[in-house]
């Protein structure tokens, strides 16, 4: 039962909850710490989540929130379910006396207070403060948080957290300044009236660290700080450093270039240098260039021992061993002042003396510039080249000049002799890998004839393969009966440079590429001439989906050609395509006649056999032709399929077609009866549903018929014959690609692209 709350329990203010399914008994009695009690425990009651209940452990009084009206009958939820993730958050601070600071007498402590809904705990957590010397985090575990006394036996519930009050947890009293947006609207939703967020008293600890900053800062410039003391350096200048990109060039009889990573240090004012190993270098071990350490200026050779000394003597007294008393120099006056590099003499282009070793500096990272930008005003920081490796290399020895790779002798391939030149272990040349996985079964294949002065040998049939995937060509000859040639592989997969290159030089040879195979391309190919007559239509899509690397399928660049060609006798060439000048709707034209005008036109060399072709198939005007199903035969293999499965299904077919269709219309969608397949968990396959949806009877909408479906799959009214198992994807219904594309073209579709019709109509208005 519910009632209002504030009234009294009478007739007509108690309602019943219609939407309480459980009505349990509470139990009375409780087993604690082996102690059998009575159990005065009360369990939260449900509330809604959106409700004026806002805390479930301390429900509200009439007092707090009254009303004149019934509750709403909503569903009701138990609060470690409706306030779940949602908490309250309000800022707060505390005063903390201190007696070992005399300017101040306190310090601000501000802290986070969150609350928990969904279980009435609370947690106290204090935001980190850099360098503030105290231990800072959280000061009050989540827990359920009793009140102050003479209320020590209740908790501490919302109606206690609002801004500007004041609250004690646990012998500290914190003042609530503010709280965010969530918190904010959550009191107002639940009654409760939330004032503005107050501003927080300033931290006199705070103020007077910053006071002495200013005072540090006052006769410096607004750059870097100056360094004074080596300890105040470090604490001003750790974990900042500045790193230089550079290279030392080794000159010696087998040295390289090293590159190199200068990090100069701000807290001490010393230099590292690590190495960076490009990949495949065959260096290894530590990368360290130069330890970490103050980097002289000037560098004459290593002292010798006792050469450098902390003390200088000026004079030894005694005669023995024993009585001897030294007099030492206390002003140095024989020692060498030495310099070490500092952040002044780094710069993009600087040659640094590391122990006789030149390193440059080529560039510097972000941190880098904008350092030197605030405190020396340097504004440009252009990275200077790096001298690479070639094969080309000073030889010092004798004075013999440069050394060059040595011409291919004709054993191996190119990269192989390369190789045996460059290193004295060699190493197969390594294959595109990243080309090979994305061209994997790539193949374009081309019919050719090959051209010769013998007769029989130009009525040989060949087929040209093109390996996207290596970039090698492989020759297959079609075999015919009587023709007196047996056929099989004419040239073995490999790749084909190009006619007219000095095969025996030092640089390597070019090779065919996949836009040097056209259709009407005459190429010499191992000294044998071929002529490329056709191409499959694999070859023929590719090439069209790829315009920018086959200008010969790139339709734009054709049809401009066109364009330019007949532009100024344009009505001669429509007639010449059309003679009888009937240019309707739909106009079409046969392949031989639109090529035959092209090339009246344009000349072969300038309107290629491929490029013909690649107009003819854009605007064909063929269709394929519908794929062709017998209904017995696809019905037949359906049951065939249900039998094997033992499915019996027919109500659930029915119910489902129910659910779906409640308007019991004859017609459905093909959608639906797609869903209705895969949701009764018919054994079809894909290939077989969709024969199952070709050969359903259908209307004016392309919607299909309840009835039909129905006794598509009944088997006891009108069973079909049984057949033999088959592949339904390939036997079924056959389904023969449309490879006859191009013979017929749609010439009111050509005219239209080429645009020339509104240019005459222009010039003639």
């Amino acid at each position: 039962m519910m009632r209002l709350p504030g009234m009294p329990m009478l007739p007509g203010a108690q309602f019943y909850d219609r939407g309480k399914r459980r009505h349990p008994r509470q139990q009375t009695l409780m087993h604690y710490q082996g102690i059998q009690m009575l159990s005065d425990r009360r369990e939260p009651e449900l509330v809604e989540p959106n409700g004026i209940v806002a805390d479930p452990k301390c429900p509200p009084v009439p007092a707090q929130i009254n009303s004149l009206w019934a509750p709403k009958a909503t569903t009701k939820l138990p609060p470690w379910l409706a306030y779940d993730k949602q908490v309250l958050c309000f800022s707060a601070y505390f005063k903390e006396n201190l007696t070992e600071i005399y300017h101040a007498p306190y310090q601000v402590r501000k802290v986070k207070i969150y609350f928990y809904l969904e279980d009435g705990t609370m947690q106290v957590t204090e935001p980190k403060v850099e360098n503030s010397g105290i231990p800072q985090g959280c000061l009050v575990h989540r827990q359920r948080i009793p009140k102050a006394p003479p209320t020590d036996r209740e908790f501490i519930s919302i109606f206690d957290l609002n801004v500007d009050t004041d609250i004690q947890i646990f012998d500290r009293v914190y003042h609530i300044s503010g709280c965010d947006v969530f918190t904010r609207q959550f009191l107002n939703r639940a009654g409760i009236f939330v004032p503005e967020a107050q501003q927080e008293p300033c931290d006199p600890t705070t103020e007077i660290r910053k006071r002495s900053g200013l005072k540090q800062t006052a006769n410096s410039c607004s750059s870097a700080l100056p360094k004074k003391h080596s300890f105040a350096q470090f604490l001003e200048f750790d974990r900042r450093v500045l790193k230089f990109q550079g290279y030392w060039n080794d000159r010696s009889e087998f040295g390289d270039v090293r590159k190199l990573e200068i990090c100069y240090y701000l807290a001490d004012d010393t230099i590292d240098i690590k190495e960076k190993f490009p990949r495949n270098s065959g260096r290894e071990g530590p990368s360290t260039f130069l330890k970490r350490g103050k980097l002289p200026k000037e560098f004459s050779g290593l002292p010798l021992p006792g050469q450098q000394t902390a003390l200088t003597l000026l004079n030894v007294l005694g005669n023995s061993m024993r009585d001897v008393r030294y007099v030492a120099d206390p002003l140095n006056t024989g020692q060498k002042q030495v310099l070490y590099y500092t952040d002044q003499d780094l710069q993009i282009g600087a040659v640094l003396n590391v122990f006789g070793r030149a390193v440059v500096l080529t560039g510097c990272d972000q941190f880098t510039q904008s350092y030197y930008r605030e405190k020396y005003g340097i504004q440009e920081f252009c990275s200077q080249p790096v001298p690479e490796r070639s094969d080309i290399r000073p030889y010092t020895q004798g004075g013999m000049g440069s050394r060059r790779l040595p011409p291919y002798n004709g054993w191996g391939s190119h990269e192989d002799s390369e190789g045996n030149c460059i290193t004295v272990e060699p190493k197969p040349p390594q294959a595109d890998f990243k080309k090979l996985f994305k061209y994997d079964g790539c193949i374009l294949r081309f019919g050719a004839k090959l051209i010769s002065a013998i007769r029989d040998n130009g009525e040989r049939d060949f087929v040209i393969s093109y390996f996207l995937a290596d970039d090698t060509v492989q020759i297959y000859e079609s075999s015919r009966r009587n023709s007196g040639f047996l056929g099989g592989e004419f040239l073995k997969k490999a790749r084909v440079p190009l006619p007219g290159q000095d095969m025996f030089s030092s640089s390597r040879p070019e090779y065919y590429r996949a836009n040097d195979f056209y259709i009407g391309r005459t190429m010499t190919l191992k000294d044998h001439i071929f002529h490329i007559v056709s191409a499959d239509e694999f070859t023929l899509m590719y090439m069209e989906q790829h315009p920018s690397e086959f200008p010969v399928a790139d339709i734009r660049l054709i049809m401009q050609k066109i364009r330019d060609a007949v532009r100024p006798d344009y009505k001669q060439f429509v007639l010449c395509c059309k003679s009888d000048g009937d240019l309707g709707d739909f106009t079409t034209v046969g392949f031989d006649t639109l090529r035959s005008t092209l090339l009246s036109y344009l000349s072969k060399e300038c309107l290629l056999n491929h490029e013909i072709v690649t107009v003819c198939r854009y605007f064909s005007a063929e269709q394929a032709m519908p794929p062709s199903c017998d209904r017995n035969r696809v019905r037949a293999a359906a049951q065939l399929e249900l039998k094997r499965a033992l499915w019996n299904g027919v109500e659930q077919l029915n119910d489902h077609l129910s659910h779906i269709n409640p308007a019991c219309r004859p017609y459905i969608s093909e959608s639906q009866v797609r869903s209705t397949l895969r949701g009764c968990r018919l054994p079809f396959s894909l290939e077989l549903v969709e024969d199952i949806l070709m050969v359903l009877q259908r209307n004016g909408q392309n919607e299909i018929e309840v009835r039909d479906f129905l006794a598509f799959f009944n088997m006891r009214s009108d069973q079909v014959p049984d057949i033999a198992p088959l592949n339904i994807a390939f036997e079924l219904c056959p389904k023969l690609p449309f490879l006859h594309k191009g013979r017929l073209v749609d010439f009111t579709w050509f005219l239209d692209y080429l645009g020339l019709e509104e240019e005459l109509k222009r010039a003639n208005s």
